[in-house]
């Protein structure tokens, strides 16, 4: 555990102190995002934010494999390189996005592309397990293609989350700190080897968010940009990519006759509860445009975060702090549903649940500012 504190450490102290210096270097190439009617920020907000998160991991990961716990274990040291220099080509893309926007097809590529990279390097899915506690086997193509989806899923889903000032750095960060937990206590509960690249990664990406939030929080003085968002989607993926790879079926713990599978499944299970939210709220917002005859990629103010602001009247940094009420909800409260499937367990996130919603509802709230509230989408219109 303390060269997992070690990275995490190393990885928020190299973020935080190269988030400044990525601030100033997007406001002299005019990587910023100007002010548009449906915006709440007065002044325009330098991006690439995404470089110092790179940044932050990078060191963490050289560190790590310099370590005698993490650096033993060539397939460790191995995969970390692998999916560092994936990182490099997805942040690559996002920046260069950042600075003269991309088109979709571009970005796309270029998310395959570090996807390919990460599958050459031998870190893809081999086995899914299944509800009914048996495995399905993929083939080499087959699980190549699930991969590279998974891939492009995650930065779009992070990305999809970047709507408020510190949200989805937050999001990522107690993402990643759940999967961290579980990775970890998995290996403690059924002896196996505590140093696994998934839980590496995840140690990283824990520490880089937190070292980027300083900058990040309401109000943020840089954002992250598609640099900083593809960045973590690739790592939340590959992190539970490496996990369900490092898992061997024939090995999981007996229930009956056959495997128990729980443990296989619940790395699967994980990053869609944590993403749930954005998923849906992705999902859901493509729906609203079509139907209106409108591109799905036209930009509005009727996405969930939006909602809580402006619909329900909380103020921005309270709208960001009850999404992470929500998404540690769900992450821990997965976690430990898989670890101790317990009456006890159940009861325990049961009220998690209900708090969270008795939060959301009821927690004082304030009036909102004209020029916001004019802004506000209106519930006839959202109906």
């Amino acid at each position: 555990m303390r060269e997992y504190l070690l990275v995490l450490f190393v990885a928020a102290a190299t973020t935080y102190l190269l988030g400044g210096l990525v601030r100033r270097a997007a406001a002299r190439l005019g990587a910023v995002t100007a002010i548009r009617d449906r915006d709440v920020h007065s002044a325009p907000i330098p991006r690439l934010g995404g470089l110092a998160i790179l940044g932050g991991v990078s060191a963490a990961f050289i560190v790590a494999t310099n370590l005698p716990f993490l650096g033993a274990l060539p397939e460790v040291s191995g995969d970390a390189w692998a999916i560092l220099l994936a990182g490099f080509v997805i942040a690559l893309v996002g920046a260069l996005d950042d600075l003269v926007d991309l088109d979709g097809i571009t970005k796309l590529a270029g998310m395959v592309v570090a996807a390919g990279i990460v599958v050459v390097f031998g870190v893809q899915l081999n086995w899914l397990p299944l509800p009914d506690g048996t495995t399905f086997s993929l083939s080499p193509s087959l699980g190549a293609a699930v991969t590279a989806l998974a891939i492009v899923v995650g930065a779009v889903a992070v990305n999809s989350v970047d709507g408020l000032d510190g949200l989805a750095a937050g999001v990522a960060c107690i993402g990643a700190a759940a999967f961290f937990s579980y990775s970890y206590l998995l290996a403690i509960q059924y002896g196996l080897n505590r140093a696994t690249t998934s839980t590496l990664i995840t140690a990283a990406v824990t520490g880089a968010c937190l070292g980027f939030l300083p900058h990040n929080f309401f109000p943020a003085r840089v954002f992250m940009g598609d640099s900083g968002a593809y960045l973590i989607g690739l790592m939340l993926a590959t992190s539970t990519i490496s996990l369900t790879g490092y898992l061997d079926a024939s090995a999981l713990p007996v229930d009956g006759q056959r495997p128990n599978l729980l443990p296989a499944l619940l790395p699967l299970i994980l990053p869609i509860a944590v993403l749930a939210l954005p998923f849906a709220d992705l999902v859901m917002a493509i729906g609203r445009r079509v139907l209106a005859g409108k591109s799905p990629f036209d930009a509005d103010r009727r996405h969930l975060h939006h909602r809580v602001h402006f619909e329900l009247g909380h103020s921005h940094k309270a709208a960001v702090l009850i999404l992470y009420m929500w998404a540690g909800v769900v992450a821990f409260g997965v976690v430990a549903l898989g670890l101790w499937p317990t009456l006890v367990t159940v009861g325990g996130v049961g009220g998690a649940i209900v708090l969270a919603v008795l939060v959301t509802v009821l927690l004082p709230r304030r009036r909102l500012p004209a020029k916001l509230a004019a802004l506000a989408p209106s519930r006839a219109k959202s109906s």
